[in-house]
């Protein structure tokens, strides 16, 4: 990701979704080339002249202070993550993505005796890039079978736009695959220079027009909660809570969890999905315990 036009287009499109009445101007014409605010407007508003703001959003941004950042920031409204994203686009590039690419993904021991000793609570574990490095069983009964996966499409983004069944899944597709795309534009703000991220961008680009769509947007989400509307094959329709925590040791990893609300109907369909989950186990524990004695006569 070149950082000097992802700076420039994110501030058009920052600027683009602003109306004069939204910051307190008056719009005193009728109709305008484009949408959103203008740039003298703006920088009005920021306490900087015109063409200093013009360079910045031309993607000069090597000597900008926080001080006029944050009152970019105030006029532009970013929320916090939007805000830690543009410091990072005017600053050089940290060239880690090397050694970030290079260094295998892999949870702590203990997090995964935790992941499996939460029976009744879907749980997995985000890398970088949105890769899921691990999960429990009731994880994978809910979202997908991740260990038969490739490794190239155990991840989140790969799921949500190239997995036919995330479709389905989602009843909300739409503001998941929008929450998605901010994740990872946040992720290639961090790590510019992230060869496998680029390849995961550059495949998405290709094979979904959605990812194109929404890419462009330059909308910038980091990880949170809330709610999810699902429609399982095996238990229909839930409605569950997710929640995403940061293991210590790790700032690169996150654990995201499923609940679902105490007596709630989507509760009992979350017991019945461990229990067909369970079931399924067995059997296949069994199939497995069949071929062995087989091939041991």
């Amino acid at each position: 990701m070149d950082q000097r036009t992802e700076l420039s287009e994110f501030l058009r499109s920052r600027r683009a979704r602003l109306r004069p009445e939204d910051v307190g101007l008056p719009d005193t014409t009728t109709r305008r080339r484009v949408p959103g605010l203008r740039r003298e407007e703006l920088a009005q508003l920021a306490g900087v002249s015109t063409a200093y703001y013009t360079r910045l959003e031309q993607g000069h941004g090597e000597s900008v202070s926080a001080a006029v950042l944050d009152a970019i920031a105030r006029v532009l409204r970013l929320s916090p993550a939007e805000r830690d994203h543009l410091g990072r686009l005017t600053k050089p590039a940290r060239r880690r993505a090397g050694r970030a690419a290079a260094r295998p993904q892999r949870v702590r021991p203990a997090l995964q005796q935790l992941l499996d000793a939460m029976e009744g609570v879907p749980a997995y574990v985000l890398g970088r890039r949105l890769d899921i490095i691990a999960w429990n069983r009731l994880g994978t009964a809910l979202l997908g079978d991740f260990a038969t996966m490739p490794p190239e499409q155990r991840n989140m983004a790969w799921h949500v736009f190239l997995d036919p069944a995330a479709r389905e899944l989602y009843q909300d597709w739409e503001s998941k695959a929008t929450d998605v795309v901010g994740i990872l534009r946040l992720d290639a703000g961090r790590d510019p220079d992230d060869p496998r991220l680029a390849s995961l961008i550059g495949e998405l680009s290709v094979k979904s027009d959605d990812f194109r769509r929404l890419w462009a947007t330059h909308r910038i989400q980091d990880k949170g909660h809330g709610t999810k509307h699902l429609h399982h094959p095996v238990v229909g329709r839930l409605t569950l809570q997710y929640e995403t925590l940061r293991p210590a040791g790790d700032g690169d990893q996150v654990l995201v969890t499923y609940h679902a609300e105490p007596g709630s109907a989507s509760a009992e369909s979350l017991r019945l999905l461990a229990s067909w989950a369970a079931t399924e186990l067995r059997a296949e524990s069994a199939d497995a315990a069949e071929r062995t004695a087989e091939q041991s006569r």
